[in-house]
């Protein structure tokens, strides 16, 4: 395999179907939270390099975080952006072997990995860095959740399949039958205008 197909290859990522059998993302989000997980990658090494310059001040606790601080930027670079790493040839087939997985796999190894440095070195250079890959994290986390219903089918399913009558016992409120069905259906009833 030549030098550009292997490129190739790998920059072609976000336009690849979900193998995961997930819903189908649109462009922007596929594209977005790729370019949030770099961004994140980015700035989780370089605050991690911060948190480890703190040793100066004699701080071990910023310092181990600072190693996971950047430990987690670079499994987060490799995994969003695997032509970063083209020498290496391990991290390509972890990257393919990371697509074929569900979005919430990823969204929760993302958050996994960002916590610990927050709770151990609480300071800006730990929140920004591993905030953004909580929030990288976060994205994947509403992708994996999928497309919001229509109106009709959430409307639907808020109803309940019997209807409240009279006289039922048990303490329960009373409703007229009509009363649901107006509210549900017509909501210039309700709305103050």
């Amino acid at each position: 395999m030549s030098f550009a197909e292997k490129l190739t290859g790998l920059m072609a990522r976000p336009n690849q179907q979900d193998p995961a059998g997930g819903p189908e993302q649109p462009w922007y989000l596929k594209y977005g939270s790729r370019v949030l997980g770099i961004v994140a990658a980015f700035f989780a090494i370089l605050f991690g390099l911060w948190n480890v310059l703190s040793i100066i001040g004699l701080s071990v606790s910023c310092l181990v975080a600072g190693i996971i601080q950047m430990l987690a930027g670079f499994v987060v670079m490799a995994l969003e952006a695997p032509c970063c790493f083209i020498c290496i040839e391990k991290v390509g087939s972890v990257a393919d072997m990371m697509d074929t997985k569900p979005l919430y796999f990823r969204a929760g190894l993302y958050c996994a990995m960002a916590v610990p440095p927050i709770f151990m070195c609480f300071g800006l250079a730990s929140l920004f860095g591993s905030g953004l890959i909580f929030a990288t994290g976060a994205v994947y986390g509403m992708m994996a959740l999928g497309k919001k219903a229509s109106r009709e089918d959430m409307a639907a399913a808020a109803t309940s399949p019997t209807q409240m009558a009279g006289g039922q016992a048990g303490g329960q409120m009373q409703m007229g039958g009509d009363q649901h069905i107006t509210l549900m259906e017509d909501p210039d009833v309700w709305r103050p205008t």
